[in-house]
């Protein structure tokens, strides 16, 4: 099938419908030595399989990402800001590392991209962690100095703004889990802390955008996975809701939209999180195949904030490259249900660009609509990136290539 031949839409979507992909700083530039993932990816005791090192080198090659994304006639591109060189020492601002990702926006512009921007997506910079990162009393009004500061360089070629990405997974894995910095495990004290660190900088980040050059969209992005409870765990599975989803969900009053970033479904029993369900395939993240889970995030979301929802992430970490154009027909099937029950869907964006750095799991997992060649970081389009251009273009599901 070639971008360029006529299909009939198996379904359309409404006029306006933003149809994107995603990337984040760490996972595709290379060489940001300068934040607590760099660090915590060096660590021997982190369980990180390898470190980042040169990512998919898009510090460079971000002119060849852009046109990726327009070759393949998408709407949006979400990419996000690495904190660590905008300001890689407290309150020392860097003018290049501005004006770099200025001319990202306005290369997006230029080809007709709405460029989605996100503020946070996992990464601290190290200055800030040797304080306490994000248990460090001023960190909210910190994290809005930058955001203010950025926005009064850029906030014109804002198309939309994400603050922070994931929002509920930075207390969640690194005070919960151990997975992710600092590396805490099984402290809830602190881990309810950070999440209220995390409410807090989000709100002041939204007036500080709000507040500058350009006039856009702002909301934050949330994990989330379908959850059900097995027998007895249904206690279990609303404690889950509130500290995973809820509270979160409840900080986005007064914002544009909400950010659902939703891979699969988790269980719940009486002692937490049970296996996954006997039979049912899993991914290369361990995560059960499960397409339905976008559409009953997409409509929870909805009906607790009241606000518009964007699928800012959805994907599979794959190396069958049919499946992947499986499992996101089968999203779009159930998009196009929740906008028919009235659910207010903007647009949808496959996580990823590029097959890139999968944090502690390093590059095995394969989400990527285009492969990247470990030397040469040569670009290769898969399939599926020349289907979602066509359901792009026609604003519609259109059939996977013969």
């Amino acid at each position: 099938m070639s971008v360029n031949d006529p299909v009939t839409p198996e379904m359309s979507f409404p006029e306006g419908f933003l149809w994107g992909t995603a990337t984040a700083a760490h996972q595709i530039e290379g060489g940001n030595v300068n934040n607590d993932w760099w660090a915590w990816e060096h660590n021997p005791d982190s369980g990180c399989t390898e470190s980042s090192v040169d990512g998919c080198d898009s510090l460079h090659r971000w002119p060849e990402d852009v046109e990726l994304v327009a070759g393949m006639g998408l709407g949006a591109y979400r990419f996000s800001l690495e904190w660590s060189r905008i300001e890689p020492a407290e309150g020392e601002f860097s003018l290049a590392a501005l004006d770099h990702y200025r001319r990202i926006c306005a290369a997006c512009r230029e080809r007709n991209i709405v460029p989605v921007v996100t503020f946070h997506h996992f990464t601290t910079p190290t200055w800030l962690t040797a304080r306490g990162g994000w248990e460090a009393s001023d960190a909210p009004e910190v994290f809005a100095r930058f955001v203010a500061r950025v926005g009064s360089h850029f906030g014109d070629l804002i198309g939309w703004a994400c603050t922070i990405n994931e929002i509920n997974l930075i207390g969640v894995m690194g005070y919960a889990l151990g997975s992710s910095p600092p590396g805490v495990k099984d402290d809830f004290v602190r881990h309810l802390a950070v999440n209220d660190a995390m409410v807090k900088a989000h709100r002041l980040a939204v007036d500080a955008l709000r507040s500058g050059p350009g006039k856009f969209p702002v909301g934050l992005t949330l994990s989330m996975d379908e959850m059900v409870a097995d027998p007895g765990g249904e206690d279990i599975l609303a404690a889950a809701q509130e500290v995973l989803e809820d509270r979160f969900m409840r900080a986005t009053t007064g914002d544009d939209f909400m950010g659902v970033q939703c891979y699969s479904r988790v269980h719940f029993g009486p002692e937490g999180q049970a296996p996954n369900e006997p039979g049912v395939p899993l991914t290369q993240m361990g995560y059960e195949y499960w397409p339905q889970g976008v559409e009953h995030c997409a409509r929870r979301a909805a009906a607790i904030t009241g606000i518009p929802v964007l699928l800012t992430e959805s994907g599979i970490a794959t190396d069958n490259d049919t499946e992947r154009i499986t499992y996101i027909s089968e999203v779009l099937r159930g998009v196009r249900r929740a906008l028919d029950d009235g659910v207010d869907i903007r647009g949808y964006f496959v996580w990823s660009l590029l097959d890139n750095f999968e944090w502690s799991l390093g590059f095995r997992p394969k989400f990527g609509l285009h492969s990247v060649d470990p030397k040469t970081f040569a670009r290769r389009p898969k399939p599926s990136a020349s289907w979602i251009g066509a359901v792009a273009r026609a604003n519609g599901l259109v059939p996977a290539p013969a």
